[in-house]
């Protein structure tokens, strides 16, 4: 292992799990997602991952008007922070149980093409987006997260011509495979920005010689974060500068900040800066991050 000694922190505010009603400071509306994305950045978190939700139900969403409220909002703050939008919405498919697998349940599944999307990365050009690199298994029931290759080929294809950078969400060691294929084709401008995503069923397990595994396979000059999800996820922000990479912690992922305590995802950024800077690393500001990922401000 070569520790990062320049680490930046990612906070992912609220994400598009069945959280909302887990803990109080999961945000929902778009002034409470700009809100929570502004106070994570005061923390120390350079980039802020986001999600919507359905104001009403809090259940996961990807309505324009609500991204373009989030944005709006943040983009009129006196905070500066990078802004990195979901783009794995679109992508939910839910079978039927057992010998039944169709039809499709319709309450569950929600599956369109790239431009669809993409509508809100295309209106809004955020300075980074989400790619997820694959298919697979994912955490409750008959969902699978469905990313066929000529889905993201065409999903990299667009995101590229836009001049946003995404950021490559690889849940397994399948989708390392991918992103080098698209590396190949030349979908993906350098540095690739590739995000480990540790100890989600049915994907990578959280223990160090799976990241280990992980890091030794990415392609040359990849820049990389990775993270755990529940109680792992702090562990993972010690973890993730060891490996050489950054730190990704919110909600989202994790709804605890210690046993008995729900956390806010300012907090979580705390406790990460504090760990990260615990350790001898310094945090990095927006600004770095930027010119570290060669990513366009696009106001």
């Amino acid at each position: 292992m070569s520790m990062n000694r320049d680490v930046f922190i990612t906070c992912a505010v609220t994400g598009g799990g069945d959280t909302a009603g887990k803990s109080p400071h999961v945000p929902v509306t778009p002034e409470q997602i700009a809100t929570a994305s502004i106070e994570a950045a005061r923390a120390g978190a350079a980039v802020a991952h986001i999600h919507v939700r359905d104001p009403e139900t809090g259940q996961a969403a990807r309505r324009l008007e609500l991204y373009e409220e989030v944005v709006a909002r943040i983009r009129a703050s006196d905070v500066d922070v990078i802004i990195n939008l979901t783009a794995g919405m679109g992508g939910d498919v839910v079978f039927g149980s057992g010998e039944t697998p169709l039809p499709l349940d319709p309450a569950g599944t929600d599956m369109v093409g790239p431009t669809e999307r993409l509508e809100h990365v295309a209106k809004l050009r955020p300075e980074i987006c989400t790619l997820d690199c694959g298919t697979m298994n994912f955490a409750l029931g008959d969902y699978v997260m469905t990313n066929t290759p000529s889905v993201l080929r065409a999903m990299a294809r667009q995101v590229q011509a836009l001049g946003v950078r995404p950021e490559l969400e690889v849940f397994d060691a399948g989708h390392l495979v991918f992103v080098k294929e698209l590396q190949r084709e030349g979908l993906l401008d350098d540095p690739l920005l590739i995000q480990l995503c540790m100890g989600i069923p049915y994907g990578a397990p959280a223990d160090p010689l799976t990241l280990m595994s992980l890091v030794h396979n990415l392609p040359a000059g990849a820049q990389f974060s990775a993270f755990s999800i529940g109680r792992d996820q702090l562990p993972y922000a010690a973890m993730a500068a060891l490996a050489g990479g950054n730190v990704r912690v919110g909600l989202e992922d994790n709804l605890w900040l210690e046993k008995g305590v729900k956390a806010t995802n300012a907090q979580l950024v705390e406790r990460a800066r504090g760990v990260v800077e615990g350790m001898g690393a310094r945090v990095m500001g927006p600004a770095e991050v930027r010119e570290k990922l060669k990513l366009v401000k696009h106001d």
